[in-house]
């Protein structure tokens, strides 16, 4: 059964707003402009609030611990700080980018076509 995942991170959607601005031609600028405006629509952005920002820490921590740079993918850090402040697990086409996180639950999900 596959589960419909109805909530994205903040951080997330502010990844994806830079798809459209890195276009190289018009259709494609247009084609991510609609995915992204489709994207907000959607899902229930998570906040990083004081929650998130405490765990954080604890994936800072986790990630120092198991050797990995944390500001090679700090955005991915910030998602995972929010699904464990809320208790959620992290749906991703990339589960290696979560390795090392302490107590995180990675979904890996198929990488859409296209």
């Amino acid at each position: 059964m596959i589960t419909q995942i109805t909530q994205i991170t903040q951080i997330t959607l502010a990844e994806s707003t830079a798809g459209p601005l890195v276009a190289t031609t018009d259709h494609e600028r247009a084609a991510r402009q609609a995915h992204l405006q489709q994207a907000e629509s959607d899902f229930d952005a998570l906040p990083f609030d004081a929650s998130a920002a405490r765990a954080f820490g604890r994936v800072t921590a986790s990630l120092r611990q198991a050797w990995r740079k944390t500001s090679a993918r700090s955005s991915d850090a910030l998602i995972a700080a929010i699904a464990l402040a809320l208790a959620l697990p992290v749906s991703t086409c990339s589960p290696d980018a979560f390795t090392g996180i302490d107590g995180l639950d990675v979904v890996a999900v198929p990488r859409p076509p296209g």
